[in-house]
Order: C-alpha cells, then sequence, then structure tokens
C-alpha cells in the first residue's frame, strides 16, 4: 500500500487528541470521576449553554436525538446532569448541569491545562503556540463552513463502529 502523509497526519492528531484525553480521564478517574469520555465534556457543555432538552442537544452536537438521548442518560448515570420538569409544561423535563457536573468540568479543565504545560515542557513554547494557531485556523474554516464544532458524542459511541477507544 501507498505511504498516505495525509492519513499519517490525521493518525498523529488523532494520537495526540488520544494522549491528551487518556491523561485528564487517568487522573479525572483517580479523583473521582470515573467512567467520563470526552463525547460528555461537549454535551455538558452545550447543556450548561441553554441545550436543556435532547432535540436541542441533539442539535447542538449534530447527533440524533436518540444519540443525545443515550448521552444524557450516561450523564445521569454519573451524577452530572437531572432532568427537572418544565415550570411552564409539566411534561417536559428540562435539563440541567449539577455541581458535580461542573465540578468534572473545572478539574477536566484544569487537568488539560496540567497537560498542556507539560507539552510545552517537551517542546519549545513557540513551536505549541504555532501549532495552536495553525490548528485553530483549520477549525475556524470548518466551523465558517456551517460544520458543527463537535461530533464526538455520535462519532465515538463505545461499541459502535467508529469507537477509537478514547475512554474520555
Amino acid at each position: 500500500m501507498a505511504r498516505s502523509p495525509g492519513a499519517e497526519l490525521a493518525l498523529l492528531l488523532l494520537g495526540g487528541f488520544q494522549a491528551m484525553v487518556d491523561d485528564v480521564h487517568g487522573e479525572l478517574a483517580h479523583r473521582g470521576h470515573p467512567g467520563v469520555r470526552a463525547g460528555h465534556e461537549f454535551a455538558l457543555r452545550a447543556i450548561d449553554g441553554g441545550a436543556d432538552t435532547a432535540s436541542e442537544l441533539g442539535r447542538r452536537l449534530s447527533v440524533s436525538k436518540q444519540g443525545a438521548a443515550k448521552t444524557i442518560t450516561s450523564l445521569e448515570k454519573l451524577g452530572y446532569v437531572e432532568r427537572e420538569p418544565d415550570p411552564v409544561d409539566g411534561r417536559l423535563k428540562r435539563l440541567r448541569v449539577t455541581d458535580r457536573g461542573h465540578d468534572m468540568m473545572t478539574l477536566g479543565a484544569s487537568l488539560f491545562d496540567d497537560v498542556r504545560e507539560r507539552w510545552a515542557a517537551q517542546m519549545d513554547p513557540g513551536q505549541l503556540e504555532a501549532l495552536e494557531g495553525h490548528l485553530a485556523r483549520f477549525a475556524a474554516s470548518r466551523l465558517s463552513s456551517g460544520e458543527p464544532a463537535a461530533r464526538l458524542v455520535d462519532d465515538f459511541q463505545p461499541g459502535s463502529s467508529s469507537d477509537p477507544g478514547t475512554g474520555w
């Protein structure tokens, strides 16, 4: 098979992502947050930002309502979200991030900062900043095309055919 520098770059980027996530996942589990996946972070931020129903969460993450509902169920089991009756329509349940969910998001962000600092110590800080700048431009061009910011909730569900074993 012919060598593909593009495919190799994609695998390196995925490997870097997985390395960061594995470090954070291990520390989160050690600090009382086992079972967290990368998609949970995206979902919690969307819920905290106003996606308070499965339909709205699905739209924000570009996943099906069923995919969003599975993620919500996982988040409930972990104690990161609660469903509360809608004050206007009692038939509806609204999502709310719990204190535990906020704690995990804050800790996760701090742990990602720690990983970034370790990476910066292993390379020239200017190189890391340049890499971040390039990746930010690539991501911005994707977002300006109307693509969703995150699809990891559906893309990497455990047991799915596309699950790379990310874990976080």
